[in-house]
C-alpha cells in the first residue's frame, strides 16, 4: 500500500514530512487487514494521538477523530463509529451538519468555524474548526467520513486536508464494506 502524498514528496516543510510519516504509519496498521472496525479504530487512534504530539500543530490541538459510518439500517444517516475524545453524536443524516454535508458533496470540508458552518451539529461545545473527509472505496461510493475536531478556530490547512485525504484513501483501499 503506497502512501505517496501529491506534492509532498519534495518539500521540506515539517507539516508535509509529519503527514508523510504518519501515512506510512497508516499504511503498516493496515497492512494486510481488511476488517473495517479493525481499521477504522486503528487510524482513529493513530490520526489522533500523532496529531496531539506533533509539535506541527502546536497551538492547534485536536479534541476528536473518528468516523462515522454508513449505516445499512438507515440509509441516508451516518452511524458513529470508532474515535477517540469524548462522547459524540451517535447518527447524523447525510446532507446535515459538517459531515453529513462531506458525505452528500463527496468532497473534504474544512470549517475555520463552526460556529459560520449553516446547520452545524455541536457534539462537543469546546469543538471551534473541523476538517471531514469522505471515506470512500475506488468506485467513488461514500462509505462513511472521517471527521477531526479542533478547540480553536482555523486549526486546519491544506497540507491537513491532503495529508488526511490520503490517508482516508489507504483506508477506503484496504477495508471490506460488506
Amino acid at each position: 500500500m503506497s502512501s505517496f502524498i501529491p506534492g509532498f514528496n519534495n518539500t521540506l516543510n515539517p507539516k508535509a514530512q509529519f503527514y508523510l510519516e504518519l501515512a506510512e504509519e497508516c499504511a503498516s496498521l493496515l497492512d494486510g487487514q481488511r476488517n473495517l472496525v479493525t481499521n477504522t479504530a486503528n487510524i482513529s487512534s493513530l490520526v489522533y494521538h500523532r496529531l496531539l504530539e506533533t509539535p506541527t500543530r502546536e497551538g492547534k490541538p485536536v479534541i476528536w477523530a473518528g468516523f462515522y459510518l454508513s449505516d445499512s439500517k438507515s440509509p441516508g444517516a451516518l452511524a458513529l463509529g470508532p474515535f477517540q475524545g469524548k462522547p459524540a453524536c451517535t447518527k447524523i443524516a447525510v446532507g446535515k451538519g459538517v459531515c453529513g454535508t462531506a458525505a452528500q458533496r463527496q468532497q473534504t470540508v474544512v470549517v475555520a468555524d463552526v460556529h459560520e458552518f449553516p446547520g452545524h451539529i455541536a457534539c462537543d461545545s469546546a469543538s471551534k474548526s473541523e476538517i471531514v473527509v469522505p471515506l470512500q472505496t475506488s468506485d467513488g461510493k461514500v462509505h462513511g467520513v472521517f471527521d477531526i475536531d479542533a478547540s480553536v478556530l482555523d486549526a486546519f490547512d491544506d497540507y491537513d486536508r491532503m495529508g488526511l485525504e490520503a490517508i482516508v484513501k489507504m483506508v477506503g483501499e484496504a477495508c471490506d464494506f460488506e
